[in-house]
């Protein structure tokens, strides 16, 4: 599973850590994230985001 990369702060959205602060577990492939999942840290939409 690759990592993305936030194109607008930088974060890095890793699928073996996952994001549990807004429910999404660990595991969970970037593709399969929820349609209205963003960017923790900015809010960018999923579409600012490119593999890493």
């Amino acid at each position: 599973m690759k990592k993305y990369v936030c194109g607008v702060c930088g974060y890095v959205y890793d699928p073996a850590k996952g994001d549990s602060d807004n429910g999404v577990a660990k595991g969970t492939d970037f593709k399969d994230l929820p349609a209205d999942w963003c960017c923790p840290i900015c809010g960018a939409d999923k579409s600012e985001f490119s593999p890493e």
